[in-house]
């Protein structure tokens, strides 16, 4: 005689025991992430953060952004790689919030899977616990959900949210820029964490190329390509901030380098940036071979070798490229801003790449 078994949650697919056992394993990475002014640790209901430590400000603004990875993870998913998505996130976050000039203060996290595996999930927090260092910030708190039936076992998606702090009368942005003003590029680590649907639709689906193939002009796999990590840009742009006067940063992300870089133009004036200043890396080239994409649907949708922009009096750009090389990052006047005429838009790219 058969006895009926009760529903359970296990029985729907959600595993209480795993999500504890993932907490457990991602308490050491958060803990590296801490700045002075948290309070409490891992595990509450809510991230603290002692907001006395605004009070050295005269007028402070908050500033906040969130954002995901978009279909990247995907490309981690096969790969069976979680400890670099993390990166991306930081960064596609932190550096939004850092182009008005705020310093980035604490981030949470929102990570979604299909069923819950420990290791995994604690390796996509230490990616991201690691990004919140190389930016600055803390990570406060998050929350993994478990979405069986909705997901597949090793689908998952990340997307998070910061908070960064800026001096009323220190904001940045379209009103302090001037004629005459220098457009400084800094160089993308890659194709950071936009466009791949598109890269992915090309090199993946249309050609058929394997993740682990390693490709020459490359000088790796295309998996390592496509996941290098989204470069983080928020502890630079500050030490620009610190070192001379800088204007306005434009993070180039989503709709690419003339779109982002015109958010931050003001009405009569226009930015020109000149491609023949740089040669965007091999893999910008190989989604547009492969795909026979034209160059305006690739610039339109990929970064094409510059992550963020600079915009700063032409008295400041020797000491910002300075700076910039002492931090490692790879920068160079790419452009000016000009008056606008009635056939000029907020921002266009002229020439063609240098060779």
């Amino acid at each position: 005689m058969s006895q009926n078994t009760g529903a359970s949650y296990a029985a729907a697919g959600v595993d209480i025991e795993a999500g504890d056992r993932a907490v457990e394993l991602m308490k050491e990475w958060v803990k590296k992430t801490q700045r002075p002014e948290v309070l409490g640790g891992l595990g509450g209901f809510a991230g603290l953060f002692d907001a006395s430590a605004l009070k050295k400000y005269e007028r402070p603004l908050l500033a906040s952004a969130t954002d995901g990875v978009g279909t990247k993870v995907d490309v981690a998913r096969q790969m069976g790689v979680y400890d670099s998505i993390g990166h991306d996130l930081v960064a596609m976050v932190m550096d939004d919030i850092v182009v008005c000039g705020a310093e980035p203060l604490f981030m949470t996290d929102y990570i979604c899977v299909g069923k819950v595996h420990p290791e995994r999930v604690a390796a996509i927090v230490k990616g991201i616990a690691e990004g919140c260092v190389l930016a600055g910030c803390a990570l406060v708190g998050g929350e993994t959900a478990e979405h069986p039936g909705l997901l597949g076992p090793d689908d998952f998606d990340v997307a998070g949210a910061g908070t960064g702090v800026v001096e009323a009368d220190r904001l940045l942005g379209a009103d302090r820029i001037r004629s005459g003003d220098a457009v400084i590029a800094m160089a993308s680590s890659g194709l950071h964490s936009n466009g791949y649907s598109l890269v992915r639709h090309v090199l993946l689906e249309r050609a058929g190329l394997s993740l682990d193939a390693r490709i020459d002009e490359l000088g790796r796999t295309l998996g390592e390509e496509l996941l290098e990590p989204t470069k983080i840009y928020s502890l630079d742009c500050l030490a620009l901030i610190h070192t001379t006067e800088v204007h306005a940063f434009s993070h180039v992300t989503g709709g690419g380098l003339a779109a982002n870089l015109a958010r931050v133009i003001p009405d009569g004036l226009h930015a020109t940036v000149d491609r023949s200043t740089w040669t965007p890396a091999p893999v910008f080239d190989l989604v547009g071979r492969t795909g026979s994409v034209e160059r305006l649907e690739l610039e339109k949708t990929l970064n094409m070798g510059v992550g963020m922009i600079a915009i700063v009096p032409q008295e400041s750009v020797d000491v910002a490229l300075t700076t910039l090389a002492d931090r490692g990052v790879e920068a160079w006047v790419a452009g000016e801003i000009t008056e606008r005429d009635d056939h000029t838009t907020g921002a266009a790219l002229v020439g063609d790449y240098a060779n």
